[in-house]
């Protein structure tokens, strides 16, 4: 069984960033499936700072805009990604090459949302890398500055430049793609972070009863919007 107090946080958070992360158990649940459409960003925490965050993006107006569930092997539910949903992952992988001191972990794109973990990691502290698998680091920027860029701003180059891309593959220049807010999380403990990693790999299978499903309870193929 894996300790309650996860060794990532005295590796990937000080002191003090370890006390207000643990701080949260009294704002928020560890529970992946509870979407908030308002953010439950933790007043007064630093969103800059070493730490791993697990984050839920929805589409504007929740338009099942990046591909279809679909039976793959074995009848097991799988994402088809259509043309915008190969651009979103596009964009998702590139994010360490614009973005210094940060780590990708587990990460999928559904037809309205998608669900990833980002690292972020500052000069001179331990990352998770290969020796944490369970977060399934895979995607790692160059070393690590001395300021960070916050959470924030991270979520506004993915989906700013997702979206652009996307505007000009279907020649809809300003349309929206992305919903306003976005869902954010921070990742406390071992087993939270092994939670998440299980709940996001198997997030397609979980489509049918997805409370971010417009079509909730249309079984494989999401209903139209």
């Amino acid at each position: 069984m894996h300790s309650k107090n996860n060794p990532l946080i005295p590796k990937l958070m000080s002191r003090k960033t370890e006390i207000q992360a643990r701080s949260i158990a009294n704002h928020s649940s560890d529970n992946p499936q509870v979407h908030h459409r308002r953010s439950i960003r933790l007043k007064g925490y630093d969103y800059s700072q070493n730490g791993l965050y697990f984050l839920t993006i929805g589409t504007h107006q929740r338009k099942n805009l990046f591909g279809h569930i679909r039976a793959g092997i074995n009848s097991q539910a799988e994402m088809a990604l259509n043309e915008y949903g190969r651009l979103v992952q596009y964009t998702w992988d590139d994010l360490p090459n614009h973005i210094p001191g940060i780590e990708l972990g587990a990460f999928v794109i559904m037809p309205n949302h998608i669900h990833g973990l980002v690292m972020i990691v500052v000069a001179g502290s331990v990352g998770a890398g290969s020796k944490h698998a369970h977060v399934n680091i895979v995607a790692r920027s160059k070393p690590a500055p001395t300021e960070l860029t916050p959470l924030s701003e991270i979520v506004r180059q993915l989906k700013t430049f997702s979206a652009r891309r996307i505007n000009q593959a279907r020649h809809t220049p300003g349309i929206p793609v992305w919903q306003r807010n976005y869902w954010e999380h921070i990742v406390r403990s071992e087993e939270s972070a092994i939670k998440i990693c299980n709940y996001i790999q198997n997030n397609p299978q979980m489509w049918a009863t997805d409370q971010l499903n417009a079509g909730f309870g249309a079984g494989l193929e999401p209903a139209p919007t």
